[in-house]
């Protein structure tokens, strides 16, 4: 297992905001333009872009065995059904809320770990992971007390199990470097899996506005290739297990990030739930830190 530095924490925060912030962006993007329609462009666009950038510094298409397998599967359960399903669904629930949902990721990750992988998690990364759980658990319940559409909330934790996927099928993924080039291609895999229910199932209906040309302008470039690009690289470094633990930053800036942005409501159980979150995550990150030698 390798151990989490400085470096890897400093990521893992720059991803977690990057991360987060898209929930909000997508929120405003879904109130105006039909949510697949919009999601198979922003990976088309996303996906021209890096492959342009990535052929100017240097990379190419030769990828490892394992980076063109994690290209498909990554393409299609977190780009293809992970937001696909979270775009759908922030058409009537709220944007914290789904990244609240999203937040569960890294407990379902580290059990597929242990059940598919035999990875070991020490006693205070399971404290941390529960802690995180509780805190989550907190936010959720003030949540549903309110009115709240549970088809939404029901595609969002289909969303999750997809995402969990996504992220043990990195495994490896970047060992072959092209770092840029893997994440541009995989988001062509996500446009070409979006259109065909995009065409099928959703009206072309567009109210145009500078909202919407922001808020997808944003999506494109940030959550969609920098915070993409900076997960593969966390991957590699650290592992999928202690990676994931970085998604529990989602629910303190997916709620933060809305609240400011859109005016979304921000309780006394969302802060406490934050709180208990944030020492969970740091319980998890000392629990994978190596024992120094005397």
């Amino acid at each position: 297992m390798k151990s989490i530095d400085t470096k890897a924490i400093l990521m893992g925060v720059a991803f977690g905001i990057m991360w987060a912030s898209a929930f909000t962006s997508a929120r405003v993007i879904v109130q105006y333009a039909p949510p697949l329609h919009a999601l198979a462009l922003r990976f088309l666009v996303s996906g021209i872009i890096g492959i342009l950038i990535a052929l100017a510094i240097g990379q190419n298409w030769r990828l490892t065995r394992k980076q063109w397998i994690a290209v498909v599967v990554f393409g299609i359960t977190q780009n293809g059904l992970y937001l696909g399903l979270n775009f759908i669904a922030m058409q009537t629930i709220e944007a914290s809320l789904a990244a609240i949902i999203a937040s569960t990721m890294p407990l379902l990750a580290a059990f597929a770990s242990w059940a598919v992988f035999g990875e070991k998690i020490r006693p205070l990364g399971v404290i941390g992971l529960l802690a995180g759980v509780v805190g989550v658990v907190l936010i959720m319940g003030a949540r549903l007390q309110g009115d709240v559409d549970l088809y939404g909330i029901a595609l969002c934790a289909i969303s999750v199990v997809s995402l969990t996927v996504a992220t043990l099928a990195v495994r490896g993924a970047s060992s072959g470097g092209n770092f840029l080039m893997v994440v541009s291609l995989q988001m062509f895999v996500g446009s070409a899996i979006l259109w065909g229910p995009a065409l099928a199932f959703e009206t072309f209906d567009v109210t145009w506005n500078w909202q919407l040309a922001v808020a997808f302008s944003y999506t494109v470039i940030v959550p969609g290739l920098l915070a993409t690009l900076v997960w593969f690289l966390l991957v590699d470094r650290i592992g999928a297990t202690p990676a994931a633990v970085f998604h529990f930053l989602t629910p303190f800036f997916g709620v933060l990030i809305a609240a400011v942005l859109l005016g979304e409501k921000m309780g006394s159980m969302d802060i406490i739930g934050v709180l208990i979150i944030t020492v969970g995550i740091l319980a998890v990150q000392m629990s994978k830190q190596k024992p120094t030698s005397l």
